[in-house]
C-alpha cells in the first residue's frame, strides 16, 4: 500500500515539470517571435521622437512669443507713461499784440519745452469741454520737461484767474506787455488788414471826438489798462507767480528777455545769444537757421505789419490815458517798462 503511494506521487511530479517546461517554452518562442518583428523594440521610433520634438519646440514657441508679447505690451505701456500728455505748469496768458508769439517760438528752441501751437482758448471759450479735452490738446512730454501754452485774451478774461487757479494753484503765468499806445494801433492794424472798411483809428478811440473823451469799451483801447486786469490775477495767485516780459525788449534783447523767461521757468538757459539774428526788413529778431533746415525761422507775414499814419495829437491824448494806469502797473510789478 505504502508503495503504491510513493509510486504515485513521483509519477504526479514528472507530469507537473513537463507541464512546467512547455510553458516555459511557449513563453520563450513568443518573446523571440515579437523581437524579431521588432514589437518590442523599446527605442523610440523617428516618428515618435520628430512628433514629441514637434510637441516640445511648439510649447517653447508658445512660451517664447508670449514672453516676446509681453516684453512689447510692457515696453509700450513703459513708453505711453514715458510720454504723457500733461496739463500746462506754465502758460502765456497775454498780451494780444505783445509779442506772446515770438516768446513761444522762441521757448520752443528749448529740449526741455513742449508746447501747443494752436492758442486752446479753454480758460475763456472752451472752458466747459472739461480737463481732459483741455490735456489732450496738449503734447506727449518726457520726465522733466515743461508743458506749456499761450492764448493773450486769458489775461483781460475775467472768469479765466478763477479756471486756471482750479486747474492747478502752482502754475506758472507770463505776461508779454508793450507800450499800451503801440499795442493799441498794432492791434488795429491787424483788424484792418482783415476788415478794409474799418472806421478810421481815431474815430474808434474817441467816444466824442470833440471833448477827447477815449472809449474805453473798445477791445483795442481796454486791453491796454494793464493794471486793472492784473488786479483780478492777484486774487487769485501771489505775484510771485507772474513774470512780465518786456514786449520791446524782446525785439531789442531778446536773448537778455529769455534768460528772464528760463530762470523763471527753472530751465537752464539755453536760448542765447547765439541763436538770434536781427531782420532788418520785419524789424524784430529771427531765429537762426536751426541744423537741417535750409532757412532761418522768422515769424510770418502777418507780424510786422506798417503801421497806418496816426495824428501825432491822438496818440498823446492816448498817450494821457494811459499815464496812470502805467504808474500804477509798475507800481504792482515793481519793474519801470519806460513807456513814458
Amino acid at each position: 500500500m505504502g508503495c503504491w503511494t510513493t509510486g504515485f506521487s513521483f509519477g504526479h511530479l514528472r507530469a507537473q515539470s513537463r507541464v512546467s517546461v512547455f510553458l516555459t517554452m511557449l513563453l520563450l518562442f513568443t518573446y523571440v517571435f515579437y523581437c524579431l518583428t521588432g514589437c518590442c523594440d523599446l527605442t523610440p521610433s523617428p516618428l515618435y521622437e520628430r512628433q514629441t520634438f514637434r510637441n516640445k519646440l511648439s510649447s517653447e514657441e508658445l512660451r517664447g512669443n508670449a514672453s516676446r508679447q509681453g516684453s512689447v505690451d510692457g515696453a509700450a505701456e513703459e513708453e505711453d507713461t514715458k510720454h504723457a500728455k500733461e496739463l500746462p505748469q506754465a502758460i502765456i496768458i497775454g498780451v494780444k499784440k505783445g509779442g506772446t508769439r515770438a516768446l513761444l517760438e522762441f521757448l520752443r528752441v528749448h529740449p526741455d519745452v513742449r508746447a501747443v501751437g494752436a492758442e486752446p482758448h479753454f480758460f475763456d471759450r472752451f472752458y466747459d469741454k472739461g480737463l481732459e479735452w483741455y490735456r489732450n490738446l496738449m503734447p506727449r512730454t518726457l520726465e522733466g520737461q515743461i508743458t506749456m501754452e499761450k492764448t493773450p485774451s486769458y489775461f483781460v478774461t475775467r472768469e479765466a484767474p478763477a479756471r486756471v487757479f482750479a486747474m492747478s494753484r502752482h502754475t506758472k503765468l507770463i505776461v508779454v506787455v508793450r507800450d499800451p499806445v503801440t499795442r493799441a494801433v498794432s492791434d488795429y492794424t491787424q483788424t484792418l488788414s482783415k476788415n478794409p472798411g474799418l472806421p478810421s483809428f481815431q474815430n474808434l478811440v474817441f467816444k466824442n471826438s470833440t471833448t477827447g473823451l477815449i472809449d474805453t469799451s473798445w477791445s483795442a483801447v481796454r486791453i491796454g489798462i494793464y493794471a486793472k486786469h492784473l488786479e483780478n490775477w492777484l486774487r487769485y495767485f501771489p505775484l510771485s507767480r507772474l513774470l512780465f516780459v518786456s514786449g520791446e525788449r524782446l525785439v531789442t534783447d531778446p536773448a537778455g528777455e529769455m534768460g528772464r523767461v528760463q530762470d523763471f521757468l527753472g530751465l537752464k538757459r539755453v536760448v542765447t545769444n547765439k541763436h538770434f539774428y536781427f531782420n532788418q526788413t520785419k524789424g524784430f529778431p529771427c531765429l537762426k537757421k536751426p541744423e537741417g533746415s535750409s532757412r532761418p525761422r522768422c515769424l510770418g507775414k502777418s507780424k510786422g505789419r506798417a503801421h497806418p499814419q496816426i495824428p501825432s495829437e491822438v496818440l498823446l491824448r492816448l498817450r494821457d490815458f494811459y499815464r496812470p494806469f502805467n504808474l500804477k502797473l509798475y507800481q504792482m510789478t515793481g519793474q519801470n517798462f519806460g513807456w513814458e
